[in-house]
C-alpha cells in the first residue's frame, strides 16, 4: 500500500502567516520555514509580535475564515485520494485549520496545537513531538506503507528525506537549490506526473 504525505501551507492551502500579515500590514509576521529553518525560533518571533501588536487567535481566525485552498488544490487533493491514502502532515494549528481543511474535505490532518488564555492571547504552542513529520514517515513505514511525501519549505526536507520519494511543491529558489536531491514541479499537473512517476504502481491521469 502505498500512502501520500502532503505538507499544507504552500502546498494546498495559502500561507496564513503570510496572509494575516497582509491583512495588519505587519511585515515582520510574514517570515515563515522557507526563510527560518528553526521552527521554534520562527513561532517565538510570531508570539512576540502579536503581542507586542496586541493581537490574538480572534484576529488571525478572522483572517483565516476569509481564505479559499490554492487554485486547483481541491481538485488535486481529490485526484490523490481516488489513487492513494492521504494525510496531511503540517506545522500549522488545530486551531487554525478547520476552515480550509472543510473546504478540502477533511482529510486526515497531523499538526499542532496553540495555548491560549481566556482573553484569546496565544501563550504558548505545543508541538506533536519532536520532527513530527518525520516521525509521522518513519511511523507510517513501520505499519508497511510505502510513503511518498511532498512539501514546499525547510521544515519538510527531513519527512522528503525519509519517505520512499520525496517532492518539492512550489519551493523557493533557496529549498530548491540546497536540497537538489528532490525533484521540484510548481503546477498541480507536474504533481501529479511527479506522483505516477515516483508510484511503483501503474497510474494514470
Amino acid at each position: 500500500m502505498e500512502i501520500a504525505c502532503l505538507d499544507l501551507e504552500g502546498v494546498l492551502i495559502p500561507e496564513i502567516w503570510i496572509a494575516f500579515a497582509e491583512k495588519t500590514g505587519i511585515e515582520s509576521l510574514r517570515a515563515t520555514t522557507r526563510d527560518i529553518p528553526d521552527y521554534d525560533v520562527l513561532m517565538k518571533q510570531r508570539l512576540r509580535i502579536l503581542d507586542e501588536h496586541g493581537l490574538g487567535l480572534n484576529e488571525i481566525q478572522e483572517v483565516i475564515a476569509t481564505l479559499e485552498p490554492l487554485p486547483g488544490a481541491i481538485e488535486f487533493a481529490n485526484w490523490l485520494r481516488e489513487r492513494f491514502q492521504l494525510v496531511i502532515l503540517s506545522d500549522t494549528f488545530y486551531e487554525f485549520s478547520q476552515p480550509l481543511m472543510r473546504q478540502l474535505g477533511f482529510p486526515t490532518l497531523l499538526c499542532h496545537k496553540l495555548e491560549v488564555d481566556g482573553n484569546g492571547r496565544v501563550v504558548d504552542y505545543r508541538l506533536r513531538q519532536a520532527n513530527p513529520k518525520r516521525q509521522a514517515v518513519v511511523a507510517l513505514k513501520s505499519l508497511y506503507y510505502r510513503v511518498i511525501a511532498c512539501g514546499d519549505s525547510y521544515n519538510d526536507t527531513t519527512m522528503l528525506a525519509e519517505a520512499d520519494a520525496g517532492i518539492l511543491f512550489h519551493a523557493p529558489d533557496n529549498v530548491i537549490r540546497e536540497f537538489p536531491q528532490f525533484p521540484a514541479v510548481h503546477t498541480f499537473d507536474e504533481l501529479k506526473l511527479a506522483f505516477i512517476k515516483a508510484s511503483n504502481r501503474e497510474l494514470s491521469i
